[in-house]
């Protein structure tokens, strides 16, 4: 490895999460040199924040070597098992290594979905439930039975992010809560979404930073690793 790479090979032996690569800003030659060096000494990692152009050129040089979600604009070189989601309830929901992601409207799907990508890399179950923001309280209202059979719960939500602060009113479970970046004018990228949550009147609520669904899947893998 050349003095800009420095893979943590270890720290999931230390901590439970492994290291993950944050692609944005990274050069062509640092991603193509971390997944010679994962081929070279057969090690698994995750990918974030990894575009499309840059997944074509690693494609293009390690062909097969990584899987990639465009959504989510995750990847990674370890399989997943893949599960029909209309099975889920059945499945997982009274599991302890298992989690609920819902989030407030569509345009919060690649935060969900990057929350999803890196449970699932660490082999965690999950139910994804999108589109119940509180402008409709009732989309919310006909899963709260649903959403309460999970001991962790990420609830992701833009603009004025109100639904991690109604939700932390309705239910016991842990609830990580991320704000994102949806929304007009005001909502300034999502630092108003930040700021309401940070003095959310809900106690108890965990807040991650704007946008960050990994963070927010990292939190409840440290909470699932305690109780499971």
């Amino acid at each position: 490895m050349t003095d800009e790479i420095n893979l943590d090979t270890e720290r999931e032996n230390r901590t439970g999460l492994s290291e993950a690569v944050f692609s944005e800003g990274k050069s062509d030659t640092q991603l193509l040199e971390i997944c010679e060096t994962l081929k070279t000494h057969d090690k698994h990692m995750l990918f974030t924040r990894l575009t499309t152009p840059q997944f074509n050129l690693i494609e293009q040089v390690h062909p097969g070597f990584l899987t990639y979600d465009p959504v989510s604009r995750t990847a990674s070189n370890l399989p997943t098992a893949t599960t029909d989601e209309s099975q889920h309830n059945d499945l997982y929901s009274g599991s302890p290594r298992s989690v609920v992601i819902v989030s407030g409207g569509s345009s919060d799907v690649p935060v969900a979905s990057e929350a999803k990508k890196t449970l699932d890399y660490y082999g965690i179950n999950s139910l994804m439930i999108s589109d119940v923001g509180v402008a409709g309280l009732w989309r919310l209202t006909e899963r709260l039975e649903e959403i309460r059979a999970y001991k962790v719960v990420i609830c992701i939500a833009g603009m004025d992010a109100a639904l991690p602060t109604v939700l932390g009113g309705l239910i016991s479970s842990a609830l990580i809560a991320v704000p994102t970046s949806v929304g007009y004018g005001m909502a300034e990228g999502g630092e108003t979404a930040l700021r309401s949550l940070l003095v959310s009147c809900s106690p108890g609520i965990s807040v991650v930073n704007i946008d960050n669904g990994y963070g927010a899947a990292c939190a409840a893998i440290r909470i699932i690793n305690q109780i499971s």
